[in-house]
């Protein structure tokens, strides 16, 4: 059974940082990318940043570029997301995802590729 456990979310403030992992279990197959989505009240579940399986390429939204640092750690089976200069906009739930990737090494920004899901982790930046 494949499961995705997220931490690392908190409150914070305004031009803080925090760092949000992800546990990988259960996963059989050799490639999968990952990626950070993030839902906030009252608005669709939107892409953050991803990253290929190898861990080197990397894709992030606008919004993140410049702020968040995507990384993977293979031999451990996780997946971090270091965000800094954090602002009140970026309060939302924070899910990490998987999708299995038989070829290729890419990143992937559609929700809709993604084969599993974690339960998302609660970040709140206060101003």
């Amino acid at each position: 059974q494949v499961q995705l456990v997220e931490s690392g979310g908190g409150l914070v403030q305004a031009g803080g940082s925090l760092r949000l992992s992800c546990a990988a279990s259960g996963l059989t197959v050799r490639r999968y990318a990952m990626g950070w989505f993030r839902q906030a009240p009252g608005k669709e579940r939107e892409f953050v940043a991803a990253i290929s399986w190898s861990g080197g390429i990397t894709g992030y939204a606008d919004s993140a570029k410049g702020r968040f640092t995507i990384s993977r750690d293979n031999a451990k089976n996780t997946l971090s997301l270091q965000m800094n200069s954090l602002k009140p906009e970026d309060t939302a739930v924070y899910y990490c995802a998987a999708k299995i990737t038989e070829n290729g090494n890419g990143w992937y920004a559609y929700e809709t590729s993604y084969n599993y899901w974690g339960q998302g982790t609660q970040v709140t930046v206060s101003s």
